[in-house]
């Protein structure tokens, strides 16, 4: 069989055609599979790091601007959507996929619409609990509509064409335990570990607060912390530690451009802290794992707080928005929880409680579903 899975953006669109991908290569090894993601995304170097074709369309976003550029931008954007279907139709007729699978990001607009003129099975998965724009503007074109979260069913206008399946993890998240990633990644077992995370580009106002973290934590021995900077600010982010004359060793910190090996440092952590893209909050529940959340405000829609809503009232995480706390709140809260391990017990449990599992395994059978029909 052949596979066309289309994302882009952000490593929470990836993810998850990654662990689609994943999985169908496991049930048919002789499968083919081909990724359609955003010239200049990161997709087009997560996609190959994890075996797989990966061809750029160019992709525009939206912009919401009122204002003469916003609506140059916009006819630019709406120029290379029907550019990207074009050379997307034509990747199609050559590669005759059996199903073509979107995971999000403005890249499945023009992939999947060709798709649907070519009468090729189609399904999207929306893993946020609001849907985003290209999502609902394919929800009347694909043949099916997943999500991530039962309540989302409500907003799309045939809740009949909907299946609820959870986010899908990648397998590799279920290959560690606490002890064996922390054994692998030659930590102290018993020194508890905190994992700060925001997201694939990172965020310039969390690094700003870990800056004013890192001096307050000098000389600490009673846990350890890696942080990911993120792409983007990672040179600033230096620097700025440069000028401070701190070394991150003398906090007990780790600091990176970014975590590749995500799911080993995940299930060695004792509580992370995270923004609330929808991917990332599945692979938090899949493997329990207590959390502190600040949103990001800049994400259409707010989906990032609905999103984290829905784990704070279920009881495993801590939610705090930009603006409510500083680096000594902050600071303070970390090592509340720390020292608090009957809460952190009482959140692993609550997050675990609100795993979809199966959550891969229920998307690839809705897609050999569709293929069947």
């Amino acid at each position: 069989m052949r596979f066309v899975l289309t994302c882009g953006g952000t490593a929470g669109h990836v993810n998850p055609a990654l662990a689609v991908a994943g999985r169908l290569r496991e049930l048919m090894p002789e499968s083919e599979f081909l990724f359609l993601g955003a010239e200049g995304k990161m997709e087009m170097d997560l996609v190959p790091r994890a075996g797989y074709e990966i061809r750029g369309l160019k992709i525009t976003n939206i912009s919401r601007e009122r204002s003469l550029s916003g609506m140059l931008h916009n006819v630019e954007t709406v120029k290379n959507v029907l550019a990207s279907e074009r050379a997307a139709k034509k990747i199609l007729k050559d590669f005759r996929p059996d199903a073509v699978i979107g995971t999000g990001g403005y890249v499945c607009y023009p992939v999947l619409t060709a798709a649907v003129k070519l009468h090729i099975p189609t399904l999207v998965h929306e893993s946020n609990a609001l849907p985003g724009l290209t999502t609902r503007m394919l929800a009347d074109k694909v043949d099916a509509i997943l999500v991530g979260f039962e309540e989302s069913r409500q907003h799309y206008p045939d809740p009949e064409k909907v299946t609820v399946t959870g986010t899908p993890v990648r397998g590799e998240f279920a290959r560690y335990t606490k002890d064996s990633a922390k054994a692998e990644l030659g930590l102290d077992p018993h020194l508890p570990l905190v994992v700060s995370v925001w997201g694939s580009l990172g965020s310039g106002h969390m690094n700003g607060i870990l800056t004013q973290m890192l001096p307050k934590m000098k000389g600490q021995g009673r846990y350890r912390l890696i942080h990911s900077v993120g792409s983007r600010d990672y040179k600033d982010f230096q620097a700025t530690l440069a000028q401070q004359k701190l070394d991150p060793a003398d906090c007990n910190v780790d600091t990176r451009e970014y975590i590749f090996d995500m799911p080993r440092v995940m299930a060695a952590a004792d509580l992370i802290l995270c923004r609330a893209g929808a991917s990332t909050l599945a692979e938090l529940t899949y493997m329990g794992k207590p959390v502190v959340i600040v949103p990001s405000p800049n994400v259409t829609d707010n989906h990032q707080e609905k999103n984290a809503r829905v784990l704070e009232r279920a009881g495993g995480a801590k939610v705090f928005l930009e603006g409510e706390f500083d680096a000594d709140s902050l600071l303070a809260e970390i090592e509340r929880l720390l020292q608090s391990p009957e809460e952190l017990a009482a959140m692993s449990k609550a997050m675990a409680a609100l795993s979809v599992p199966d959550a891969t395994d229920k998307m690839v059978d809705k897609v050999l579903n569709l293929i069947r029909k």
